[in-house]
Formats: C-alpha cells, structure tokens, sequence
C-alpha cells in the first residue's frame, strides 16, 4: 500500500516553520517526510535555504517520522565522504529511519564553490562513484579510495549508520531512469512518469521502491491559490534542462517570466474542490509509487493539513 509522506520545502519556510509543519504532518496522520537540500532557493519570492543536516538534527528531536532527503547532491558542492558522515549521523538519530535520496544536482547550488558544473554524463559518472564511495563508508570500515573523481585516505566513519542506509536515486530522464536502476536501492522521481519507472525497472529496479510528489496550494479562494503558486514557484513549470544548468535565483527569476498563470493554472492543484487533488495525488498510486509527498505552497499550512484529515486522504482510500 502506498505510503503518504509530507513534503518540507526548505527553500520556501523557516526553520521554525519546518519543524512546525512536520509536528503538524505528524499529527494529521502522514507517515513520512520528505525534506529539501539546497543552497539556493530557487527565486528571491521564496526566501529560504537552511542547511538540510540541522534541520534533520532537529526534526529527529521533534517528531518520531522517517525523513528522505529529496535530493542531495553529494558530488561537487560536498564530498562523498563529508555526505557519508552526515548521512550516517542522521540515520543514527533517526534510529535507522534514514534514507539518503540523491541526484545529480543543479548548478543553482552546486557552482558556488566555482568547480566546474559538468554535463551530465560526467555528472552521472562523478554520481555513480560518490555512490560507491558512500556505501564503503557506511560499512563503518577503513576506506581508501582512489577513482576518477574522489580520493579518499584512512577514512572511517566511527559513528556509523544505525543498520543498513538506503541511498535512493533521482532521475527525470532516461539516461537517469537507468541508473538509478542499477545503482539505486530505490527511484525517486517528480512526475507520475510510468515509462520512467519501467526504463528503471528494466536496468535492475524490480522491486525497489518508487517514490516522488508533488506541491500543492489548498485555499478557499482557487485565482488566490493559483497566484500564490506562480508567484513562489513558476520555475517548475520551466521545460528541459533549465533547472540544472541556471546558475542563480536572478536566471529562474528571469526565465519563469515566461511561465504563465494559465500553466501554473493547469499543472498545480490549486482550490478548494478535493476531487482536483484527489485526482493529481492518484495518477501516483496507478503509476505504481510506493511512497508520495505532497508539499503545501504557501503560507496556509493548517487548512491544508486539516483538508487532508477530512476530505483527501479519505477520498483515496
């Protein structure tokens, strides 16, 4: 049975309001989250990006949930083995409920060391051994390595991960799909994309979990929701590769003046009619995902968690 979690956004809220928003997921009966892992938000009109570790560290004292990251990027802006050692303490505080997403990044937060921002094969490739690297790591064993990408000498990670760490792989392309699902222990991905979960079960994902979501913006007033929606987060209605390779909010900013509301209108849940939810949440269980989040956009989060105790999540049982 399918799995609903709640999205944290960490672009979008506060710290403080994070950790509000997962007591109150966990009080309406969501069973999971989900969490962020950015440098930037993605335009100014979102105004956030704690740094996702303390809020882990944080979110293990507050509520008694899993926690995924989705995704990080431990390729170029952290090290593997840095990544490995923050990983491993967060599924130690979770006491194991700890999955690793990962992904192949976005040059929105990757590029602020000023490293070179690959292109994709040599991302995928620079991907694919940080993975590697990450799970000697987690053996709690001594590791040296020297690859193509990563050296690693004498390393030990003495706190260890608190039994096995699922590292669960992003994907929104073919090329991707694969390799998560030869590399993956799970596939995550945004959109109910079902030839994307059969390329990844094609390359080794038979029986790994699947696992995505989606934001949406509860309100009485639908032109208000919607509005809020383009206002905040136009930019994942951009086409293509733009998402990874525009360096800074300023570029999402001036490339989504090209999205319009009617598109936002069309692609995002907005209102108050739950059968418009309903319908967007379910296209995810028919297309076979194990675990789905839904993210509220904007400032009214408790209408929204108290829509989904009364009429959503009654409506998809």
């Amino acid at each position: 049975m399918t799995e609903f979690g709640y999205f944290l956004s960490c672009e979008e809220f506060t710290p403080a309001q994070l950790l509000e928003q997962a007591r109150q997921a966990q009080d309406t009966g969501f069973t999971r989250l989900a969490i962020s892992d950015h440098f930037h938000p993605w335009n100014d009109a979102q105004g956030n990006s704690p740094l996702v570790w303390s809020m882990i560290g944080a979110l293990s004292q507050t509520v008694d949930l899993p926690v995924t990251t989705l995704v990080t990027c431990p390729t170029v802006r952290m090290h593997p083995a840095v990544t490995a050692q923050a990983a491993a303490t967060s599924s130690v505080l979770l006491d194991g409920h700890f999955t690793l997403g990962v992904g192949t990044g976005e040059a929105l937060n990757e590029h602020v060391l000023g490293d070179h921002w690959p292109p994709f094969d040599e991302r995928a490739a620079m991907l694919e051994e940080a993975v590697e690297v990450m799970r000697a790591l987690f053996s709690g064993r001594q590791v040296t390595h020297r690859g193509a990408h990563y050296t690693v000498e004498n390393a030990r990670l003495y706190t260890a991960p608190a039994g096995r760490l699922p590292v669960y792989v992003s994907g929104f392309g073919p090329q991707a799909a694969e390799l998560a699902g030869r590399i993956g222990d799970g596939f995550v991905t945004m959109g109910p994309d079902e030839e994307a979960i059969g390329r990844f079960r094609d390359a080794g994902g038979v029986g790994k979990p699947v696992i995505g979501g989606l934001k949406v913006c509860w309100g009485q007033d639908r032109d208000k929701a919607v509005d809020t929606v383009h206002r905040l987060w136009p930019n994942e209605q951009l086409p293509g590769e733009l998402a990874q390779i525009l360096p800074t909010p300023a570029h999402f900013e001036q490339a989504s003046q090209l999205v319009t509301r009617d598109q936002v209108a069309a692609a995002v849940p907005c209102g108050d009619e739950t059968d418009e939810h309903v319908t967007a949440i379910r296209n995810y269980l028919d297309a076979g995902f194990d675990e789905v989040y839904v993210g509220q956009i904007g400032p009214d989060q408790e209408n929204f968690f108290t829509a989904w105790r009364k009429n959503i999540q009654p409506a998809l049982r």
